[in-house]
């Protein structure tokens, strides 16, 4: 193993000359200051002898893009492509500006058939477009090539101006990833995305991201309105699966974005497949809480998901009628089952205004009744205010209740039960 030892004193080369010595099996530690330069690894490590860039003993590491031009070929102030065996830890990446159109700005991106990445314990922040039509990115992973086992663990992401792209975003052939315990914050368009069906892999068969999780996560604040792309809309999804397979979400916190979750694909036909979405807690967002199926009949949709005992609370914050689980157009053979929901201003619980869904159910739900507060439930574009009319309408089964859950603390997010509540009975 070879350790070399970086230091800054605010010239240009040092990370471009440690990239060149770093072989298989070397260590790079970073010393405290301020890196006016990219980082382009340069080589590959192996699985007995991985390479690794990291800040020496968590000193303060920043690359910044403040004195950098954005290009087509080398846009990102940290770039890994076909590489293997490589961890980044510990870094800040800052300030990098893409100014036109034709440039996208991004703090870190991993592109060819690289696998075996780590990014952990990174911070990237204030990286924008300022172009209209412009794109920029926090975090992304594109996989012309077949790409496994990559690892996005314990970043913070936040304060990124988007255009029409994502903060934290794997695209294409990626089979095997862990996206888990990152704070996603604070950033003007979708917060975690994966994506697949957009030609970034060149065989149709295998451009999607599949077999992963996505778990631990912290994301909130994010939300398209005012973003030049997007206008007065509330459209970007705390995190989105975008024509995804076989992923699971658990465990993450999800508040004050436009959509908490969502699971569809954007293309005609193509699906958001056997995506489990549990244990998360989902509370104030703008639009809705869970979305799945596609925007229009012109999108594909959503099929063998499964949304499990989540916590979703006063989403539909400004009355847009998405209520707390949105079902459009195109979802089949999805189950939604022994979640809590809490309806929000607009008093919608289930909005579903499409009548193309089909072999969808709901099982052991808990639907929050107040006091003189009356829920409304729409199936297959029928309203009902009455609970018992729902269940018959939507075929949910008996034990889907409507009762107070007994929150112990929800004015503070505690969302744990008391113990008379009633809902512990039909959660087990």
């Amino acid at each position: 193993m070879t350790t070399i030892l970086v230091r800054n004193h605010i010239l240009y080369g040092h990370l471009k000359k440690a990239s060149k010595e770093a072989t298989p099996g070397t260590t790079i530690y970073i010393r405290k200051g301020i890196y006016q330069e990219k980082l382009i690894v340069k080589h590959s490590g192996t699985k007995s002898k991985p390479i690794l860039f990291k800040a020496y003993k968590q000193d303060e590491v920043i690359l910044t893009g403040k004195r950098l031009k954005t290009t087509k070929s080398d846009p990102s102030l940290i770039v890994i492509d076909n590489k293997n065996h490589v961890t980044i830890d510990g870094l800040t990446m800052q300030d990098l500006t893409a100014a036109s159109a034709d440039e996208t700005a991004m703090g870190v991106t991993v592109t060819g058939s690289s696998s075996h990445i780590t990014l952990k314990n990174n911070h990237v922040k204030r990286i924008e477009t300022l172009a209209e039509g412009g794109n920029a990115h926090g975090i992304a992973v594109y996989a012309t090539g077949p790409m496994k086992d990559i690892n996005i663990l314990n970043n913070t992401v936040e304060d990124l101006k988007l255009g029409s792209s994502e903060a934290l975003v794997l695209n294409g052939n990626i089979n095997g990833f862990r996206i888990e315990n990152n704070l996603v914050r604070r950033n003007d368009n979708i917060g975690i995305d994966l994506i697949g069906f957009e030609g970034t892999f060149k065989d149709e068969k295998a451009d999607f991201v599949r077999h992963g999780v996505v778990k631990g996560n912290i994301v909130h604040d994010i939300s398209s309105y005012g973003n030049p792309a997007y206008g007065k809309d509330y459209s970007a999804g705390g995190i989105y699966v975008d024509g995804g397979k076989n992923i699971i979400i658990a465990n993450n916190t999800i508040y004050k974005c436009d959509i908490g979750i969502e699971a569809t694909s954007e293309h005609e036909k193509k699906y958001a497949d056997d995506i489990h979405i549990i244990n998360n807690t989902i509370y104030d967002n703008t639009y809705t809480g869970i979305s799945i199926g596609g925007y229009d009949e012109n999108r594909g949709g959503t099929k063998n998901t499964m949304i499990a005992r989540n916590i979703i609370y006063r989403n539909d914050t400004k009355g847009l009628e998405g209520g707390q689980i949105l079902l459009q157009h195109d979802t089949q053979n999805n189950m939604i089952a022994k979640n809590i929901l809490t309806a929000g201003p607009s008093r919608l619980f289930i909005a579903n205004y499409f009548t193309t869904n089909q072999g969808n159910s709901l099982t052991g739900n808990v639907f929050h009744k107040e006091k003189a507060k009356t829920g409304i439930w729409i199936w297959k574009d029928k309203a009902y205010t009455s609970f018992m009319a729902f269940k018959r309408a939507s075929r949910s089964d008996a034990t889907s209740s409507y009762v107070d859950p007994r929150y112990r603390d929800a004015a503070k997010h505690d969302f744990s039960l008391k113990e008379n509540s009633p809902a512990k009975r039909i959660l087990e």
